[in-house]
């Protein structure tokens, strides 16, 4: 019950795709629809492979700044099996909201800015946990320091000097340095002590028996009072009896009521927490029949006899060629498999345990290709907001919206100078409904140019 149960501020996965990877957002807000269907505002993290190639060579440069910097070396003692499974725990957050139905949601994670001081294997060992440094923002294209830091190291913590001989002297300068407020070896008593300590509480006695409740009530009222007699005089024309009748009034119409309404209506559809079932089996599943495991790479329901061992792999990330449930994993006609603990990884991590061989062309300049995970990976940037990349195809380019702006002429411009009497604005803006005699302005304004 509690695992299915999920609350404003966790982190959690998406599913928009039966065969693309989760979505990790964190939840800002849970509203309830006017359906009765429970949609979720949420924040937006990116894998890298959501990225571009650009982007992730600069992330990849900035952590090897922060490696000099720290003086650590982050990936020296790791395996290139938790090199590459470092790189699935690396997340990028943006400042970029969307609206996600609740029923999507797959599962809670966890997601921490990366700690410095901390070993990179913690991440690892700790299962559906994330870490980030940089901000991506998907408008720009561009990857930014978050402004947390932790300052740790020499150059934010004093140097600690040797501890002097009797007899030697400090060559220190006394007055370059602070001003010390505590002394280890103390020459005070216990009872020297005990009495700064009576004072001290006797001080805040003292400091206790103002009373700040009024002491803040009473400008607060002077402040308010001045604000209401400013807004009198944005209404010169109104009588403060007027005024005053017209609040009274307008709290007994329809339209107060409407909007009082509204607003708790409002109240009761934002959510604190919400409650997701246990959801459905993924369609890339492959049927098994008789209890066998599912098929090797080739059709369903037939054995595979490959003369190259290397060929019989079942999973395309562990090699396994058992496996009580397998997944359709990668283009249809590559025909590949995933066992399903792998298929997990994939879909909560966005990558195979062990590196491919398409994982490394994919960081190479390639022609376009026909995956349908690219694809789907691109309408999934487009619902966003993010600009895709053209591949070649004209339905991959999307189409740019045309910027306009609305332009006074210069003889607006003139006739609002020249026409002041017959324009009036002040009393134009007064009566908003009221149309402007638009014919009157140009006749006067054309019979002072001609004269």
């Amino acid at each position: 019950m509690a695992a299915n149960m999920y609350r404003v501020g966790d982190y959690v996965y998406f599913e928009n795709s039966s065969s693309n990877p989760y979505l990790i957002r964190r939840i800002e807000e849970l509203n309830k629809t006017a359906t009765g269907n429970v949609e979720a505002k949420v924040v937006c993290f990116y894998r890298r492979r959501d990225i571009s190639n650009t982007l992730i060579m600069l992330a990849d440069k900035h952590a090897k700044e922060i490696e000099e910097e720290s003086e650590t070396t982050i990936e020296a003692d790791l395996t290139d099996k938790q090199k590459h499974q470092l790189k699935h725990r690396e997340l990028f957050l943006s400042r970029q909201y969307e609206s996600l139905p609740a029923t999507h949601i797959r599962g809670k994670c966890s997601v921490a800015l990366l700690n410095e001081t901390e070993s990179v294997l913690s991440y690892l060992d700790k299962e559906d946990t994330f870490f980030y440094s940089l901000v991506y923002d998907p408008s720009v294209k561009t990857l930014l320091a978050d402004k947390g830091e932790i300052r740790v190291g020499p150059r934010y913590q004093a140097d600690i000097p040797e501890m002097l001989s009797e007899g030697e002297s400090d060559e220190r300068e006394q007055s370059k340095l602070e001003v010390k407020v505590w002394d280890p070896d103390s020459p005070l008593t216990d009872r020297q002590i005990d009495q700064f300590l009576v004072v001290a509480r006797a001080v805040g006695t003292f400091a206790r028996a103002l009373d700040c409740s009024s002491s803040v009530r009473q400008p607060s009222l002077h402040m308010s009072a001045a604000a209401a007699s400013r807004d009198i005089t944005l209404l010169p024309w109104k009588s403060l009896t007027s005024i005053i009748e017209y609040y009274y009034m307008w709290k007994t119409t329809d339209r107060y009521v409407q909007q009082k309404r509204l607003k708790a209506a409002e109240a009761e559809s934002k959510l604190k927490q919400v409650y997701i079932p246990t959801y459905k089996p993924n369609p890339n599943q492959i049927s098994t029949s008789n209890g066998k495991p599912g098929a090797v790479n080739g059709a369903v329901g037939t054995t595979f006899q490959p003369q190259n061992p290397l060929l019989g792999r079942a999973c395309e990330s562990c090699y396994a060629t058992q496996s009580h449930q397998w997944y359709s994993w990668g283009p249809p006609n590559m025909q590949c498999r995933l066992c399903a603990t792998c298929w997990l990884y994939w879909k909560k991590y966005g990558g195979l345990k062990m590196p491919t061989q398409s994982e490394e062309e994919k960081l190479s300049p390639s022609p376009p290709t026909e995956d349908p995970r690219v694809r789907s990976h691109m309408s999934r940037q487009a619902m966003q907001g993010m600009p895709v990349r053209n591949t070649g195809s004209p339905k991959s380019a999307v189409k740019t919206r045309q910027a306009f702006f609305l332009h006074t002429t210069y003889f607006t411009k003139f006739a609002r100078q020249v026409c002041k009497n017959t324009l009036r604005l002040r009393q134009a803006a007064r009566r908003p409904f009221v149309p402007i005699n638009y014919a009157a302005i140009r006749a006067e304004c054309k019979m002072l140019l001609n004269s």
